[in-house]
């Protein structure tokens, strides 16, 4: 290094969201104070100017001097991200193998990322007192969108309404605020964006008392306020997110902060209720349903402290935390946990991670919990509670298994299921029937030829979507007109098989008079539209509730009273070896919906196995049962959690691009081959063409972790830098939930 003046300047490695794994080194701006790690700098990249992210400084740099480009502007005065921030940060990219610029895009809002203030000034519109006392309704009658606007202001009180909800809500008000502000109806300002206020929630009601198993579960988890990881296994309704709560408020009480993640948004407004009910505190939110400038009051909330209770899905795992003192992460077994594009990390397992460095308890509660999860507590790394029995006397449900071939189906209905449908409403029951397959059928297909419609992008049948007239691919997104006749010999083609769609009709044939409503994608797409069907399901507005496994996942229905599993074999006979794990968790969650007050609850199942040892493994041992036996399987055939896996992917336009690329990988990686790395591949993915990409995959499986990432730290940059990969889009899966 030259010891000109200008290489005794620190040296600021800066990450940018590029996909390449590797810090840039940049000189601090002219007449600028060096921004300190953990600030946002605006610096030249290529022809084009970044956001970038200072991650720390260093005296020497690999470039030479007269190399090194300077930062362009210092966007923050003081670091949005402190130093328990930036080591989540390098360790994500270090265990993923990731690249660490994209880990930090990852981690920020999305204002933060585009270079926006921390404290963003907004445009608000407000009414003026000459606007107040207009007419509306007499302006109403000449025009209309002027006096709509003039009320939504009005409702919006003295202080207005920011100026992109108007656009969310009245798309093509600025052309109608035109005549307004020439008027001085309504006026602009700009003022710094709301603060985040928790005491909006309604005092706190004092909860239930707990139960003995309850007791010892709370007493447990007060045993320490330092770093150890809890996994609360408890049957549906046996209260753990009451244990969860009493927990909750001895820590916000010590003027610290909670964070709690859920697996997905429809889950999020029911904890959400139950949260400000119990703790008289207004959560910060923080999800995908939100607007990127409520994304960014509630995120810098958290990291301010003045939200003692930050509530998330997924991507929350990353919201600095100015006090931190408990993680939580309810439904610990849930698969949305687990990020399948781009930065492919578990935001169950960082959490881990997280409470680890900053030394607080982590707190997983599930009834099924992952064998993973389960082999931590047999080795003494977690410590397991149990919860055994359903609070408040509440009975778990019988279950039962109806044989499809001697009772069969009707539209994805057998009559024993029909007739528990009748019964149950007759006493005034609610009933779900649960079907985890969207749309009408999963299949259109030729009566005469037997053709079946495909996608012409993927690797797949289309479903039909009768309501809509269309057929979709739910693997690229791909719609078109149903088709009325065969496109190969023109002759009659029918729907094959059952989704949630055909359910409804079928019964709405079956008990006209019932209020029936699906729950699935397809069907709570608007905004908040999920929130209102579960609103109206736990009120007892809907008799039948048919949907997806949206329905299974921590809802409670206090008049459900039957659980009816219309197509159960569909993880019987799976490829993955995951699939009898994941097949009971499926089960013994939509079925602890049922029965969880005072009604008895039944739950009945359709398959045309009965004699399946899986079911006699659930039926007569539960979901430990089934855990106990897969655990003694794996460790046998030496899968997860026995050894770890790591998945490398590529997808390209040419078939043999996506291969090439992967063998290149297996090449380099043959050195390390034999007892302590397998290396398998590489084939093509189940889904060989995807989108109109083909793909393969190469799988890496170890006994030893370190051996893994080891080989994974020096084979990325090889890839990055190999000619092939510039002809395919590929990635790093490690830990994969999904193989086959």
């Amino acid at each position: 290094m030259s010891d000109s003046p200008e290489s005794k300047q620190p040296i600021l490695k800066v990450a940018i969201n590029v996909p390449l794994s590797r810090e840039f080194d940049y000189l601090p701006a002219t007449d600028e104070p060096v921004p300190a790690a953990g600030s946002r700098v605006v610096v030249p990249f290529g022809p084009r100017k970044q956001v970038g992210l200072v991650l720390r400084h260093a005296c020497e740099s690999s470039l030479s001097p007269g190399k090194i480009r300077r930062c362009s502007r210092v966007l923050d005065e003081e670091p949005v991200l402190a130093d328990p921030d930036l080591r989540l940060i390098r360790f994500t990219s270090d265990y993923y193998h990731h690249p660490i610029g994209e880990v930090v895009a990852a981690a920020l809002p999305a204002l933060l990322r585009h270079g926006n203030p921390l404290h963003p000034v907004v445009e608000m519109i407000a009414i003026t007192n000459i606007g107040e006392d207009i007419d509306i309704e007499a302006l109403a009658k000449r025009a209309p969108k002027q006096a709509e606007l003039l009320e939504t202001l009005l409702d919006a009180g003295g202080n207005g309404c920011e100026a992109d909800h108007l656009t969310d809500i009245l798309p093509n008000w600025r052309r109608v605020a035109r005549s307004l502000f020439q008027k001085g109806l309504i006026l602009r300002r700009e003022e710094h964006g709301a603060n985040f206020d928790e005491t909006l929630a309604p005092e706190a009601e004092p909860g239930p008392s707990l139960n003995k198993a309850q007791q010892a579960a709370l007493s447990a988890l007060r045993s320490t306020d330092r770093f150890c990881t809890y996994l609360i296994e408890g049957i549906t309704g046996s209260g753990k997110t009451e244990v969860y709560l009493q927990r909750m408020r001895d820590i916000i009480d010590k003027g610290k902060q909670v964070l709690v993640l859920a697996p997905e948004i429809g889950l999020t407004p029911q904890l959400v209720a139950r949260l400000r009910k119990r703790l008289g505190i207004e959560p910060a939110l923080l999800h995908s349903g939100l607007t990127d400038n409520e994304r960014l009051a509630a995120w810098r909330a958290a990291r301010s402290g003045a939200a003692r209770l930050v509530v998330g899905t997924r991507s929350a795992i990353f919201t600095p935390l100015a006090n931190p003192g408990l993680i939580i992460v309810d439904e610990e077994h849930d698969h949305s946990f687990k990020q399948q594009e781009g930065l492919r990390y578990s935001a169950r397992d960082l959490a881990i991670v997280r409470a680890k460095q900053l030394d607080v308890p982590a707190i997983l509660g599930t009834a099924t919990p992952t064998l993973e999860m389960l082999q931590h507590c047999r080795n003494g790394n977690y410590e397991h509670i149990h919860l055994p029995s359903r609070a408040g006397g509440a009975k778990p449900p019988t279950m039962r298994l109806i044989d499809t071939s001697r009772a069969p189906v009707s539209d994805g209905l057998s009559e024993p299921l029909a007739d528990a449908i009748r019964s149950h409403l007759q006493a005034d029951g609610q009933v779900l029937i649960f079907l985890n397959r969207r749309g009408f059928a999963p299949t259109l297909i030729c009566s005469s030829c037997g053709h079946i419609a495909g996608c012409d992008r993927c690797d797949s049948r289309l479903t039909v979507h009768a309501q809509k007239g269309q057929l979709r691919c739910h693997h690229c997104g791909l719609v078109r007109p149903l088709d009325t006749t065969c496109t190969e010999c023109g002759e009659t083609v029918r729907p094959l098989g059952e989704g949630t769609e055909r359910l409804e009709d079928a019964l709405r044939e079956r008990f006209p008079g019932h209020t029936i409503t699906r729950v699935d994608s397809d069907s709570t797409q608007g905004k908040g539209s999920m929130a209102n069907v579960l609103d109206q399901a736990r009120q007892g507005e809907s008799d039948i509730l048919v949907g997806t496994q949206m329905l299974s996942k921590g809802h409670h229905f206090p008049k459900l009273s039957l659980v009816g599993i219309v197509n159960a074999d569909q993880g019987l006979f799976g490829t993955d070896f995951r699939s009898a794990e994941r097949m009971a968790q499926s089960i013994v969650q939509v079925a602890g919906r049922a029965g969880r007050e005072r009604r008895a609850g039944e739950v009945l199942i359709q398959t045309a196995f009965p004699q399946h040892a899986f079911w006699n493994t659930l039926m007569n041992g539960g979901y430990t049962r089934v855990a106990e036996e897969a655990l003694a399987e794996r460790e046998i055939t030496r899968w997860p959690p026995f050894t770890r896996l790591a998945l490398i992917r590529s997808a390209a336009h040419q078939h043999g691009d996506a291969v090439r690329f992967l063998e290149v990988a297996r090449r380099s990686l043959a050195e390390h081959c034999g007892e302590a790395l397998r290396v398998l591949g590489p084939v093509d993915a189940p889904m060989a063409r995807k989108a109109g990409r083909y793909r393969a995959q190469l799988l890496l499986q170890s006994s030893d972790r370190r051996i893994l990432h080891d080989v994974l730290r020096t084979l990325r940059p090889l890839l990055e830098e190999h000619p092939t990969a510039r002809k395919v889009r590929w990635s790093i899966d490690v830990d994969p939930i999904e193989l086959f």
